[in-house]
């Protein structure tokens, strides 16, 4: 009887020793593998070094900006400006017709050939003009312009930027001697359909002693001094 008291009394001892050795056992476990797995949490919230935003200055070409875009991916305040200076080239471009409005007109004296006066006409404007034609000139209180000379026909229009000038000989003696005396001279503008004058005239007083006659003529417009005198 003893016996079998001091049997079951060892067996559970030797239980209960076998028992407390697995749990020591199993904890040890568990703790080597949680010391080998990486932390889920700190590895979900890490940020990439890529990711890092930024300054505006390192953006590269394409990449969106805040200021609004025109269709051809232009910035529209460039554009905008593009177009300004686009429209006051323009403007600056923009030719009109010479008058007496945008020129300054002289009439001198010319040595050589003898017998004609020289009309000069200079852009005094800001934009581009064009001389068409001859001028049409009024002696005094003539009813008629004088004639033109045809011959004197140039191949292209003559085109003044701003101070340069046009020039027209007028051959006081025509075909003959000139005898009828002239103060006064209206300088007219042609324009470019040829139908009668347009803009304000210039009015000259005309070189002391100028004789013209029924036969006096004037030049086309001409864009070289030297060869409206030849006519």
């Amino acid at each position: 009887m003893r016996n079998l008291r001091f049997r079951s009394a060892a067996t559970a001892a030797t239980t209960a020793l076998v028992a407390a050795l697995a749990l020591t056992a199993c904890g040890q476990t568990d703790t080597a593998g949680a010391d080998t797995k990486p932390d889920a949490k700190t590895v979900s919230t890490s940020t990439p070094t890529e990711d890092t935003p930024k300054d505006d200055s390192t953006s590269k070409p394409g990449e969106a900006t805040d200021k609004p875009q025109d269709s051809s991916g232009q910035n529209a305040e460039t554009a905008s400006t593009s177009s300004s200076k686009s429209n006051s080239s323009a403007k600056s471009k923009a030719r009109t017709t010479c008058t007496g409005g945008n020129t300054k007109v002289t009439v001198t004296n010319v040595t050589r050939p003898i017998n004609h006066l020289l009309v000069t006409a200079t852009n005094t404007g800001k934009g581009t003009c064009d001389a068409y034609y001859a001028p049409l000139l009024g002696f005094d209180d003539a009813q008629a312009v004088t004639q033109i000379n045809e011959d004197s026909k140039p191949q292209a229009v003559v085109t003044l930027a701003p101070g340069e000038s046009a020039y027209a000989s007028i051959a006081l003696g025509g075909d003959g001697s000139p005898d009828i005396e002239a103060y006064k001279l209206s300088v007219h503008f042609a324009g470019r359909a040829n139908q009668g004058s347009v803009g304000s005239p210039a009015n000259l007083t005309l070189p002391k002693g100028t004789m013209i006659s029924d036969t006096t003529s004037v030049s086309y417009w001409q864009s070289a001094m030297a060869d409206a005198l030849t006519w």
